[in-house]
């Protein structure tokens, strides 16, 4: 029996619940490579409902449902579709419901996946709300860290950039607390973690000269010019950090960078070529935690 039927946030998930997708995550790296073949979700159809630029995410969805036998809907464009003629979330998500057997949304909006899920028959994933959360991004970046450090928890790890706006962070920063990791948070002061979350975990800010030395994991992230309310704010804080090959060579051997992508300036290409770099890999790891995660939802 599924543990669960929509996942909507990393919240909706108990530390058992991540430690198995994992696991079984493990189990697909093969067929995610091509390696060996998978017919699990065969029948089965996937829509990719993104109202919002994606790459990374809706093609890794697309190659695991494919990947284990499934098909796939995308509709990237809302001009070509009834919500160009007025045609409410809620009615789409309603018809969608009845054609596919997995909904996977991307949307502007925080909250816009919790409502699709109250108004769907089968499983809504959320690939994405605003400046909301992004839980299949987190299980895969928990996987990534598995992979390359051994363990998720007792790690030490700097969360970098665009704190404020990043649904990438505050989806993992909630899961890195329930596994006893250290947590450090750098960012410029207008991008600062709210203070929400700041009453939820445990974390410390600092600078990345403070930690460098010690930390096991540096994430760092983008600055989002999309979500920013005033163009004039977002100029103000542009460009101000940027990781180097340089930046690292106080580093720990072992230790990883990772970034969900894209990136725009704030990790240099020199980073790219030295055994620090991760984020390719991380992308990659999409794939076999999204056919767990698909798996879990539709068997």
């Amino acid at each position: 029996m599924a543990r669960f039927m929509h996942l909507i946030s990393i919240d909706d998930l108990s530390k058992d619940d991540i430690v198995h997708i994992l696991k079984r995550a493990e189990e697909f790296e093969d067929v995610a490579r091509g390696l060996k073949v998978s017919k699990l979700l065969e029948g089965k159809i996937l829509t990719n409902l993104f109202f919002e630029p994606s790459t990374r995410t809706r093609m890794s969805f697309e190659t695991a449902m494919k990947r284990l036998g499934g098909d796939v809907i995308n509709m990237t464009a809302q001009e070509a579709s009834s919500i160009a003629k007025g045609e409410s979330l809620a009615d789409t998500i309603r018809v969608i419901s009845k054609y596919v057997d997995v909904i996977v949304i991307r949307h502007p909006l925080e909250g816009s996946a919790r409502f699709a899920s109250e108004h769907s028959e089968v499983p809504v994933i959320n690939a994405g709300d605003g400046a909301g959360q992004h839980p299949t991004q987190t299980l895969l970046d928990l996987y990534t860290i598995m992979k390359e450090c051994g363990r998720i928890e007792g790690l030490k790890i700097a969360l970098m950039g665009d704190l404020k706006y990043s649904r990438t962070v505050h989806s993992l920063i909630k899961a890195l607390n329930l596994f006893d990791n250290e947590i450090y948070l750098i960012s410029p002061e207008s991008l600062r973690l709210p203070e929400e979350f700041l009453e939820e975990v445990k974390a410390k800010e600092v600078t990345l000269d403070e930690v460098i030395e010690e930390i096991d994991v540096l994430y760092v992230t983008r600055i989002q010019r999309e979500r920013f309310p005033d163009e004039e704010e977002y100029r103000k804080v542009a460009g101000s950090y940027r990781i180097t090959a340089e930046t690292l060579s106080k580093a720990k051997e072992n230790l990883i960078v990772m970034h969900p992508l894209p990136r725009v300036d704030e990790i240099d290409a020199s980073v790219d070529k030295t055994r620090h770099a991760k984020y390719f890999d991380q992308a990659f790891y999409g794939v076999p935690v999204r056919m767990a995660i698909l798996c879990e939802v539709l068997l």
